[in-house]
């Protein structure tokens, strides 16, 4: 059952974003289920509620994360999920995204709504400066999120990520808050 909006940290004209709770597992787990074509071989979100148990714990406990499910303002429905790893405070303060949309939700924009509510939430209330996103060569999708959301290409990254049983190259793309100020 959807969270009511008051639980909401940002809302666009069609998505709120909200953080992780333990209960979101039973729609997060099956809606993981149903979009296991769209995401393979780029990404493993829990689908089971074992896994998510311990992925949602990580993102709600954990200082160095912050993660965000991205819901559907008229049905509160889990559109999908950006997460804020690798924070790293100090005079640094950057973090690395990395999101997922769910199968009945992609390719209708909601998402990059998402991603802008997070953008701000973190360049805002988080208080970070920078933000990066590595994506695949491949993930076309993933990387038009990054490009239509203002993130520049900075570099190519061979064997960076370890993924589905082997080290994967990644595009590295970044994000300042000034970039987002004067863009």
């Amino acid at each position: 059952m959807p969270n009511p909006a008051s639980r909401y940290l940002a809302e666009g004209p069609r998505v709120a974003i909200r953080p992780f709770t333990p209960d979101d597992g039973p729609e997060f787990t099956a809606r993981a289920r149903e979009s296991r074509d769209l995401h393979r071989p780029w990404l493993f979100p829990p689908d089971s509620e074992e896994g998510y148990a311990g992925y949602a714990e990580a993102l709600i406990e954990d200082p160095a994360r912050a993660g965000f499910l991205v819901c559907e303002k008229d049905t509160g429905a889990i559109a999908g999920f950006i997460n804020i790893n690798n924070i790293v405070r100090g005079g640094f303060r950057s973090g690395a995204l990395g999101y997922g949309a769910f199968a009945h939700a992609a390719g209708r924009g909601l998402m990059r709504e998402g991603l802008d509510l997070v953008i701000g939430h973190a360049f805002g209330p988080l208080g970070l400066h920078r933000l990066e996103i590595n994506a695949q060569p491949g993930n076309t999708a993933s990387i038009a999120l990054a490009r239509g959301a203002g993130f520049r290409l900075e570099g190519f990254s061979p064997d960076m990520i370890y993924i589905d049983g082997a080290w994967r190259d990644h595009e590295r793309w970044a994000l300042t808050a000034e970039m987002r100020t004067t863009g």
